[in-house]
């Protein structure tokens, strides 16, 4: 695996979605069960159907019941974002497993998966950006922002692919040690947030 399959994969699924764009769409996954491609497109679907969330949350004119049940999505897909890089990083771990490690071995400030968890928003801001630059209705200065902008991203995105890159050959000459840092999350825990477990005592 490396960032080009990544990309690959995160630019199939967000098409995809935009076949049906509704948040409420089941998720096909075609990519085999247990698979590292399966939880690649699992982990941008998430992301692309929470995007479209964050955007019906912001209208203004929003009835405050049905924006409170949307901000309860985003929160759940928040959680199951994290279980599915941190799936992604077990995955990725078991496969460096038997890898021997240099004296010199380091530990890198963040874990791949959370590398490629960016470069999932990258390109979903990179479809997004794109449509916008070539949106007829727009302006025309509109159209040149977001043409900056886009390619700004795409510059983003290819150093961003190579430092993934670049991380994933240090793990695999065992240059860098492997660790998948949990995110512990807590405000979904009742056992956890103060404001859930004051309310069963």
């Amino acid at each position: 695996m490396d960032a080009t399959a990544c990309n690959k994969i995160f630019c199939k699924t967000i098409d995809d979605y935009h076949l049906i764009d509704q948040v409420e769409a089941p998720l096909a996954n075609p990519y085999p069960s247990g698979t590292i491609d399966f939880l690649l497109y699992h982990k941008c679907w998430v992301d692309t159907v929470q995007w479209h969330l964050e955007d019906l949350v912001r209208d203004p004119a929003i009835d405050p019941v049905i924006g409170l049940q949307l901000k309860r999505k985003i929160d759940a897909s928040n959680q199951l974002r994290t279980d599915l890089v941190e799936q992604i990083d077990d995955y990725l771990l078991q496969w460096y497993s038997n890898k021997e490690q240099q004296p010199t071995v380091r530990i890198n400030t963040e874990s791949p998966a959370w590398a490629i968890d960016r470069l999932s928003i990258l390109a979903l801001k990179i479809y997004h950006m794109e449509r916008e630059a070539n949106r007829k209705e727009a302006t025309p200065e509109h159209q040149q922002r977001c043409a900056t902008k886009l390619a700004v991203l795409i510059e983003q995105r290819t150093d961003l692919s190579l430092s993934i890159d670049q991380l994933l050959d240090a793990i695999q000459a065992g240059q860098v040690r492997m660790k998948v840092y949990r995110q512990m999350k807590m405000y979904n825990d009742a056992t956890l947030n103060p404001v859930l477990y004051q309310q069963k005592s």
